[in-house]
């Protein structure tokens, strides 16, 4: 059995531990043993959930809780996540987060951290919501030369614009919408002005180009000018205005990356890509261009990501764990992990 924490019951930590429970048993399957959650961190009080008694307001109940291996964080911002983060992966605990913000300010150290613990810190669910794209680039896309990555990267913006686009309303009475059917935040700063957009498009470009981005690098502009009168010139000439976020390696070997609104051809994959919907395009010199799309937000598809890493670490501890022998028995061993995840795959559908 495998103990893990939350940190954060927010929407995304509840949604993991939803998930968990609901798909405990096909979870079981794939992992090779069962996953438990041991405790939730979290300062507020939640009297009525199923699991109440796993609540504590102690970071300590988690940090030396020697039966804890994977630790998730979802609290959000730079203050705890950062310290605590730092701390977990110190004292050999893995990390998954879906936090943007910390991996856009910290990641390349803490991946460092986390390397030098023989740990892992996954982030799978930071950039995009449900869709796999960071395992894509690191994993399948590993043999190509990643040309660019162009993308509409912020579901809030993304719906706001839409319904300009095709209801007429205006920024300021789709952006009402947004909030009411809880695609905004109550303070929406961060998505209109283009900072959510940023932190995720610097993720990514770290991750192809090999070298750590921040985002008070990068020239940002948000949606907060755009006018239906823009709208409709947009249109006029064959085009729509998305938000976009972009990075590519120039000839010169700089990384050209920048977050705007900008005209996207009707003709353009990504022009069709409407309401609270990502999607994220990539180029590379041997594949061509692949095209990301699905839900880059919510409880649940970024649940989803977050578990999946959950998945991944408990299910290669418990490879590891069972391994006896040389090292090519191990290479053997580890190939067969693969395959048997795939059979037990095949026999839950």
């Amino acid at each position: 059995m495998a103990k893990i924490a939350i940190m954060g019951h927010g929407i995304v930590g509840s949604g993991v531990a939803e998930l968990l429970r609901k798909n405990s048993i096909n979870i079981s399957k794939r992992v090779g043993q069962s996953i438990e959650i041991s405790k939730i961190l979290d300062l507020r009080e939640f009297d009525n959930l199923p699991y109440s008694d796993l609540f504590t307001k102690n970071f300590d109940d988690i940090l030396k809780d020697d039966e804890i291996s994977v630790v998730v964080e979802t609290i959000g911002g730079l203050d705890p996540s950062y310290e605590f983060t730092k701390s977990l992966l110190k004292s050999g605990k893995s990390v998954v987060s879906s936090n943007k913000e910390l991996v856009s300010q910290k990641g390349d150290e803490l991946l460092s951290i986390a390397r030098k613990n023989h740990v892992n810190y996954l982030f799978e669910a930071s950039v995009g919501g449900g869709i796999p794209i960071i395992r894509p680039i690191y994993s399948c896309l590993a043999a190509n030369k990643i040309e660019y990555i162009c993308g509409i990267l912020n579901g809030t913006t993304n719906f706001i614009i839409t319904k300009m686009l095709e209801d007429g309303l205006s920024f300021e009475k789709a952006l009402s919408l947004a909030k009411d059917k809880g695609y905004a935040e109550k303070d929406p700063t961060d998505d209109i002005n283009g900072a959510d957009s940023n932190r995720k498009i610097c993720i990514l470009a770290s991750l192809a180009y090999g070298t750590h981005i921040y985002p008070h690098e990068v020239c940002q502009s948000g949606i907060e000018c755009i006018e239906l009168a823009d709208v409709d010139f947009a249109r006029s000439i064959g085009c729509v205005i998305k938000l976009i976020g972009k990075a590519r390696r120039l000839e010169s070997g700089k990384i050209s990356i920048m977050v705007c609104p900008a005209f996207v051809s009707n003709s353009s994959k990504l022009a069709s890509v409407g309401g609270v919907y990502n999607a994220i395009l990539v180029k590379g010199d041997a594949v061509g261009e692949v095209l990301f799309v699905g839900q880059g937000a919510g409880k649940m598809p970024t649940a989803s990501a977050v578990v999946a890493d959950i998945i991944n670490i408990c299910g290669l501890r418990s490879m590891m764990l069972k391994e006896q022998g040389s090292l090519f028995q191990k290479t053997i061993n580890l190939q067969f992990f693969f395959h048997a995840r795939i059979s037990r795959l095949m026999k839950s559908l």
